[in-house]
């Protein structure tokens, strides 16, 4: 019953301050958030402790955040997983089913679907594409990725750390990149594909 009015008044609390909330009895918040200026939260949001939110910031629905820093003018999900150590730099987006942890995105930088971002720090102008995963963890130990500004990754790619992507530079989708990539490359690995004619399956 305490949490269940914690709640309520916290809700109450960033409803004066000027929080739009489409559905308020489905977010939930702690005692320490901090939100700023015209900030939009749907349905079915959680804000875990030392949450700060700045102005101008759009939560979708099902997105979960703990232990982050969301500046100005961000998008966030649906169905995000914000974890301890992400800063969301100005302008950038992280879309539906990615997860980011220690980890800084960069202005105007997006990951927009399906992405695992951890350990790592992404510049300006990143374009982060669906299904790629920054593999940080070796067994023993979190390695980190660095990707500088202007860096395009395609999708499905696999980022092993340590690792270092200049700027200007394009990952080709599919890849797993193992070795740091100079400014203004193309890299990719990827096997050549085979086409049998008029193949007939076994019966």
């Amino acid at each position: 019953m305490k949490q269940l009015n914690l709640q309520v008044n916290l809700r109450k609390k960033f409803t004066k301050k000027g929080v739009k909330m489409l559905a308020p009895e489905t977010v939930f918040f702690s005692k320490d958030t901090k939100i700023g200026k015209n900030v939009t939260i749907d349905p079915y949001v959680v804000i875990g402790e030392k949450v700060k939110i700045q102005n101008n910031v759009k939560i979708h629905s099902f997105s979960h955040l703990e232990k982050v820093k969301i500046e100005n003018n961000v998008s966030i999900g649906p169905y995000a997983r914000l974890r301890p150590g992400a800063i969301l730099k100005s302008g950038s987006r992280v879309g539906n089913f990615v997860e980011v942890k220690k980890s800084t995105i960069g202005r105007n930088s997006k990951v927009n679907h399906l992405s695992y971002i951890g350990d790592s720090s992404l510049g300006e102008k990143v374009n982060i594409g669906a299904g790629t995963i920054t593999c940080n963890y070796d067994g023993r130990k979190k390695n980190r990725t660095k990707i500088k500004n202007k860096v395009f990754i395609g999708s499905n790619s696999s980022l092993v750390a340590p690792l270092t992507i200049n700027e200007n530079s394009i990952i080709g989708a599919g890849s797993v990149i193992t070795k740091n990539v100079k400014k203004k490359s193309l890299a990719l690995t990827r096997s050549e594909q085979v086409e049998i004619k008029n193949y007939k399956r076994k019966k």
